[in-house]
């Protein structure tokens, strides 16, 4: 089973990149971020006429995140638990039936910026009720994982330049930490747990030529239960996506699982 997450930056824009990406690379799930739409306007279709079952979580010019898959999707959840006022599209999560039943979790978590402010501390807040979920996740021993945009630079080998990151909220020692123990709870990240090379990254910036001169970070990630580590098989990144006519600002990052 091949599972993609991609950050399209908007369905609108992305209405040929993506439909490209997706008969090129044949995943069979998707994790989408920042769909910037909402629900009913999303256009179903586009995948539905590709096999895909399609649920998502809009919202309006904003924000939203979906998930396509090839196998039916049940418990389908939307937002993130733990505080029943926040009206951001961030976050959703169902179980795709196939063989091996496998419990996904799409997540757009907070930018963050500026830091210090009440931004900041809503991306704390909110990377708080993400390691309760993800607690919860381990207690259930079921193959699972938790894959987005996380906005978070996990280390310095994650960006090209990483000097120009140090008061960015994405790599801020108290963002790094707080990733640290929702990873360190039990679960594998994926591409690190293939490679550790330097100069692999998901996203590059639209201005200044970031590109161009590869000056990226790499804050898309795959975070894998016990259970579903045993099944990874391969992971990886399309950096050439990035290259493309009208592209989102990430590229895809997807794994490979036994499953």
């Amino acid at each position: 089973m091949k599972i993609a997450t991609f950050n399209i930056n908007g369905i609108k824009a992305r209405a040929q990149a993506l439909p490209d990406w997706l008969d090129e690379a044949q995943p069979d799930v998707v994790l989408l971020q920042e769909i910037k739409s909402v629900d009913e306007a999303f256009p179903r279709e586009i995948f539905e006429d590709r096999g895909y079952n399609v649920e998502t979580h809009g919202q309006k010019s904003f924000n939203g995140v979906a998930i396509l898959s090839k196998f039916p999707l049940e418990d389908v959840v939307r937002g993130l638990p733990g505080d029943d006022e926040d009206e951001q599209a961030r976050w959703i999560e169902a179980t795709v039936v196939n063989k091996t039943a496998v419990r996904v979790c799409g997540l757009y978590l907070p930018n963050g910026n500026p830091a210090p402010g009440p931004k900041y501390d809503y991306k704390l807040a909110w990377m708080e009720r993400l390691r309760t979920r993800a607690k919860h996740l381990l207690q259930n021993e079921e193959v699972a994982l938790m894959a987005g945009d996380y906005n978070v630079i996990p280390q310095d080998l994650d960006a090209a330049r990483p000097q120009a990151w140090e008061t960015d909220a994405l790599a801020l020692p108290e963002t790094r930490a707080a990733f640290r123990r929702i990873l360190n709870l039990g679960f594998t990240e994926a591409v690190r747990a293939r490679t550790h090379a330097a100069g692999l990254y998901s996203f590059w910036d639209y201005q200044a030529g970031a590109w161009q001169r590869n000056d990226g970070i790499r804050i898309d990630h795959f975070l894998l239960t016990p259970q579903c580590a045993d099944l990874l098989s391969e992971a990886g990144i399309d950096s050439q996506v990035r290259d493309r006519e009208k592209p989102s600002d990430h590229v895809p990052v997807w794994i490979e699982l036994d499953a």
